[in-house]
């Protein structure tokens, strides 16, 4: 299944500076192709757009303790409020919680790296509002986060 996710802005990494009208198509888990929002929508008549308040960007790497919550599924939660979608594997010794991760599909990382959104990639992104709050998180092509 097909996704274009689209945004007033967009940016590849967390350094680049937002660019307009750019959007990402999704297919399954990978980003297929990111490109100006009406090159994609036009290309691909049909698919189901997502157009998202913010800058849409990648998903965050969350590299310290995940949050507390009552349950391990709640903690994985609410990282994806936060617009994370991988974690360092040492914060999530426990196998509760490390279960958790896995069934949402939390990616598990041995080192922190920069998030970015690249073609063929896996397609974890994060749309935040102009005060920094989390709009949307996609994990995966996965829709698993939005603010109501």
């Amino acid at each position: 299944m097909r996704t274009i996710h689209a945004a007033p802005l967009l940016r590849r990494t967390l350094d680049d500076r937002p660019v307009a009208d750019t959007a990402v198509l999704v297919t399954g888990d990978r980003i297929e192709a990111v490109a100006p929002a009406g090159e994609l929508t036009a290309a691909y008549p049909g698919v189901r757009v997502r157009r998202w308040p913010g800058v849409l960007g990648p998903a965050l790497v969350h590299d310290g303790p995940l949050p507390s919550a009552p349950t391990p599924r709640e903690r994985v939660h609410a990282l994806f409020g936060l617009g994370a979608a991988a974690v360092l594997a040492d914060r999530v010794t426990d196998p509760g919680l490390r279960a958790a991760a896995a069934r949402n599909g939390v990616a598990l990382l041995a080192s922190a790296h920069p998030p970015a959104l690249i073609v063929g990639g896996r397609a974890d992104l994060a749309v935040f509002a102009d005060d920094g709050s989390c709009v949307a998180t996609v994990v995966a092509g996965r829709l698993v986060h939005r603010r109501a």
